[in-house]
């Protein structure tokens, strides 16, 4: 296990930030950490990479116990926090050097490896402009490369794609794919993005400081997503034929969605009523419906 977390406790005055929260997180895998704002994601975050100092609890990362080794915990982690951490004032390629320093890399090796980042994030064109020059989706990407300079075991990547126009968070998704795939790199995870959180190897879902659900997506959406049909002809005769089994339906400009236990009712459905399946769309449940059961919110526009 790259983290292990028992028990963690952190609360400031009467608010519990996180409440004897427990998990862990694989080597190797996307691990996504869902919750609204103030759900007690960046909380933990902070504690993991020592930012913060915890209550009570214990915590290891990357093998080493965040009470007695916390240098070397952060010499083998990545952060990309929500709000950047660079200096504005300084060219591309003078922050990824001054924070490569802080690590102890220096010279050819620098050099070596400002090449290979710049290849991953498509950065040469833009290595000798001022941050403050750059757009959001390039400033992301420099706030990456910061985070991956000394080459980590673990990336913590919070709301990293927040904001950003469809390319750029394409390119970064395909950046971390890769590393994933060629170098073994763990991600630690927290989006508003369900399609991202989708991917994921592994989901907790956090909500006022406690722990209220996790699994893989594949679990959690059998667990607590419904499938649903749309009619979009018929819809007089099928909001009647569900509606006398009971099932909820929901009226829409042109068609009904009927909630189903799974989709796998439709094949009686069609053996009952067959002509009421000319016009009809089979929808999934997604990791939308499964936050909104399991927190009763929206995470969408958080």
């Amino acid at each position: 296990m790259i983290i292990e977390i028992d028990n963690l406790k952190k609360s400031f005055k009467e608010v519990k930030a996180v409440d004897d929260v427990s998990f862990r997180v694989k080597e190797g895998e996307l691990f996504s950490f869902l919750g609204v704002n103030g759900a007690g994601k960046s909380t933990t975050i902070n504690i993991i990479s020592g930012i913060l100092k915890k209550d009570g609890g214990n915590v290891k990362v990357c093998g080493y116990d965040l009470d007695t080794q916390t240098d070397a915990i952060k010499s083998k982690i990545g952060i990309v926090f929500q709000n950047s951490v660079l200096d504005k004032k300084l060219t591309v390629y003078e922050n990824l050097k001054y924070r490569a320093n802080l690590y102890g890399i220096f010279g050819n090796e620098f050099k070596t490896r400002l090449e290979e980042i710049s290849d991953l994030l498509e950065l040469k064109e833009i290595l000798k402009r001022p941050l403050e020059k750059l757009s959001g989706g390039q400033k992301r990407r420099i706030d990456i490369a910061r985070a991956l300079v000394h080459n980590p075991e673990l990336l913590i990547l919070d709301e990293p794609t927040t904001g950003l126009d469809p390319k750029t968070r394409i390119t970064v998704w395909r950046v971390i794919d890769k590393l994933r795939k060629e170098n073994g790199l763990t991600v630690f995870l927290t989006t508003h993005y369900m399609e991202e959180a989708a991917e994921s190897d592994y989901v907790v879902i956090i909500d006022s400081g406690k722990i209220v659900s996790e699994g893989t997506p594949h679990n959690l959406k059998n667990e607590y997503a419904s499938d649903f049909v749309k009619f979009y002809n018929h819809r007089e005769e099928a909001e009647r034929y569900f509606g006398e089994k009971g099932y909820k339906i929901k009226h829409e400009r042109d068609f009904i969605q009927v909630e189903l236990k799974s989709t796998s009712e439709i094949s009686g459905f069609f053996k009952e009523k067959p002509l009421l399946f000319d016009d009809f769309e089979v929808l999934k449940g997604n990791m939308d419906n499964v936050f909104l059961k399991v927190t009763g919110k929206d995470l969408s526009g958080v």
